[in-house]
């Protein structure tokens, strides 16, 4: 039920008309309480759509009514009307939950440039198609609505010590830090003020879709939000509580990757004995960033002579000729040098685990990414046709 597994929720996926291929469209998220505690990550672009400038001041004071989501137009780069947009979007659902519109979360996905009075309108009707269609079970609607390129909507739940955690994503491309282009809802019943949810997520987004790197691209809408309703009656254990915002979190990045546009191959680098964890992100980020090492996945050919040149290009304390690579479990390069036959490297898995050691340290860190493909060339070629 994704959203609405945790006590506290309501949510509802309905039909506006804001997508071509039709279907649900505009999403809506309300925490019934009796706590309305919220912490939210941005994407960090400095191009910002409309509903993260808006998002940025509703969540200062720690607290959130409800979140309205919609597919279907990115509301970015439309002006001042396309701020006023956002701004009677949560109007139109505070006044229909008779809350304050500035503890009313947007989030919009879609096209830049779209967010004219069609949009507009089309938003405004899907909020008040929504309410009345809010239910403790509209999790899975919700899902759907926030689609846009998904194949699948991505959910996941997990049950705490009296407590639970629901959560609902969407993104498959331009997947990269600054979160990834998505939108992502965590709910939670337990008792948690607003300081440790930002705490959590934090440390959550750090390690999961900050390290969610597809495709190189960073999008202007990304938003992670986490609220807490309380309904439980239960104050969680800080260390457990931190650690499922974590695995949910983790579950919801793997599913954004295994969905991206074209992919054929879900590429996990690993980098050890790296001198910090930040050098071993900066070295696996180089290798998934690299559209010649990407390519070669594709084609099934490992060739890791394109990853000891990617991570030539960064900044990563190490000795380049004394770098092992191993790709698929085994190892292809020893000390900067051919190793064992690469003819043992079988890529036709769709997973591809690739293991650099950088023999400095011990920090270690691991990058998701996915191959380059003639599918995801040609979905993004025709993206606004």
């Amino acid at each position: 039920m994704s959203v609405t597994y945790a006590a506290g929720f309501l949510a509802a996926g309905v039909t506006a008309g804001l997508k071509a291929s039709g279907g649900r469209d505009v999403a809506l998220v309300v925490n019934t309480g009796p706590h309305k505690n919220a912490a939210v990550v941005f994407t960090s672009n400095r191009a910002k759509a409309n509903p993260i400038l808006w998002s940025q001041q509703v969540i200062t004071d720690g607290i959130v009514e409800a979140i309205v989501l919609n597919s279907g137009g990115a509301n970015c780069y439309t002006g001042a009307f396309g701020f006023q947009t956002t701004h009677q979007t949560a109007e139109a659902v505070g006044a229909a939950l008779e809350v304050s519109a500035g503890d009313v979360l947007v989030c919009s996905t879609g096209l830049i440039g779209v967010g004219g009075q069609d949009f507009r309108d089309n938003v405004l009707a899907g909020v008040a198609l929504a309410v009345p269609a809010l239910t403790t079970t509209g999790g899975d609607d919700a899902a759907l609505a926030i689609m846009t390129t998904d194949s699948k909507p991505k959910k996941s739940t997990i049950d705490g010590d009296g407590w639970r955690i629901g959560g609902m994503a969407k993104g498959a491309g331009m997947l990269a830090p600054g979160l990834a282009t998505m939108l992502v809802v965590i709910t939670t019943d337990a008792v948690v003020s607003p300081g440790d949810l930002d705490t959590a997520l934090r440390d959550a987004t750090r390690v999961t879709f900050d390290r969610l790197d597809s495709d190189g691209c960073m999008s202007t809408n990304d938003q992670v939000s986490l609220l807490a309703s309380g309904a439980s009656g239960v104050t969680p254990d800080a260390a457990a509580f931190a650690k499922a915002v974590k695995d949910i979190c983790a579950d919801l990045a793997l599913q954004l990757q295994a969905d991206a546009e074209g992919a054929s191959h879900e590429i996990h680098i690993e980098v050890v004995h790296a001198r910090s964890e930040d050098e071993a992100v900066e070295v696996g980020r180089s290798v998934a960033r690299n559209n010649l090492f990407k390519a070669a996945v594709f084609g099934n050919d490992p060739n890791w002579g394109r990853v000891l040149a990617a991570i030539g290009t960064t900044t990563a304390e190490f000795d380049p000729y004394d770098v092992d690579v191993s790709m698929n479990g085994v190892r292809v390069c020893k000390s900067g040098e051919p190793d064992q036959s690469v003819d043992l490297v079988d890529l036709t898995p769709r997973l591809t685990h690739v293991l650099i050691d950088l023999k400095v340290a011990d920090a270690t860190a691991t990058v998701l990414t996915n191959d380059l493909t003639h599918d995801y060339v040609h979905e993004n070629s025709a993206y606004s046709s």
